[in-house]
């Protein structure tokens, strides 16, 4: 090749090159490198509790705790766009993903029993401040963790999480049934919980687009839900759940006492939950702050990078 043309040549390949460096440091700036997760147990009670870790130690932290049914998994969107800045800490309950899964028979399944589980996974960790990220089943469970130390509590963050009578959805109607009257309505509560018609049901909700959804979601959840004892713990559990509505004028009281930092995140295609519910949360804290995604039950499923932006925001305007 002649001189001439190898020096142009020699160029163009190191303005592309200086251009594509250029691009990769953008990038770089702009979705910030995630730490590495780390998959650690820890025994609390005689039970190998399994949780995810990640971020640096000496950073705020947020504890995040799962709905059903779900595990510490479902917040794996989080940890790859959070865990540059925040320390994030996710346990699975027991009878839940790589947590043990005592016997029914001899281990009370129930959200007292696992908000004094996870209080003392915290202390064994240390944890002795954190923000509360609550989905689901992880609103009762955090809003007794709350209750019981409040002084542990730097904010919330309700995902999907009902801490008001009518925030309970017309799928209920079977679940309070269940609650009046167990043995008669078992098997209808088995079925409107824990098929996999439900199990899809609370991923898509009423969410038109349907390709936006990895039907792995709901197929994994229900090979987890078909294992030998997962029908007896979730129904033990569930039958629970009937403790967590008596408690919600407590939980509220407390809220409009403490006004404490709060965020609500909702998916407006949750069937599981009443659209009613994030503005429940505004009339206890009025200056929460709320916001109603594109999204369902399981917001991160298809709004992880604005879930992520909110929780930046929130996070950093304390």
């Amino acid at each position: 090749m002649h001189i001439g043309k190898m020096a142009k040549h020699a160029a163009v390949l190191f303005s592309i090159g200086f251009a594509a460096g250029h691009l990769e440091s953008q990038e770089r700036i702009e979705r910030p490198m995630s730490q590495h997760v780390f998959y650690r147990t820890v025994k609390v009670d005689g039970l190998s509790i399994f949780y995810r870790e990640a971020g640096p130690k000496d950073a705020p932290t947020i504890l995040l705790l799962h709905g059903l049914p779900s595990s510490s998994r479902m917040f794996e969107p989080l940890f790859a766009r959070l865990s540059d800045r925040y320390r994030l800490v996710a346990p699975d309950y027991p009878g839940f993903g790589h947590s043990d899964w005592p016997d029914p028979k001899t281990f009370p399944y129930t959200f007292d029993r696992y908000a004094a589980i996870v209080n003392r996974f915290t202390e064994a960790l240390g944890l002795s401040r954190y923000t509360l990220y609550m989905q689901d089943y992880g609103g009762p469970v955090g809003f007794r963790m709350a209750l019981a130390h409040p002084e542990r509590v730097e904010a919330l963050i309700v995902q999907d999480a009902v801490a008001h009578n009518e925030g309970l959805g017309a799928l209920w109607k079977a679940r309070r049934a269940f609650w009046a009257d167990r043995a008669a309505n078992d098997g209808a509560l088995r079925a409107n919980l824990l098929s996999l018609a439900a199990t899809r049901t609370r991923h898509v909700g009423s969410d038109p687009n349907v390709e936006r959804y990895d039907p792995d979601l709901w197929t994994d959840e229900f090979a987890f839900l078909s294992q030998p004892a997962q029908a007896d713990i979730q129904s033990d559990l569930f039958y629970d759940y009937r403790t967590n509505v008596d408690a919600y004028p407590k939980w509220q009281a407390w809220m409009r006492e403490k006004q404490p930092r709060l965020l609500v995140i909702w998916g407006k295609y949750d069937l599981s939950f009443d659209l009613s519910e994030p503005e429940a949360y505004r009339r206890d804290v009025p200056h929460a702050e709320v916001h109603v995604l594109d999204a369902g039950h399981f917001a991160l499923d298809t709004a992880a990078d604005e879930i992520a932006a909110l929780v930046r925001g929130f996070m950093g305007s304390r």
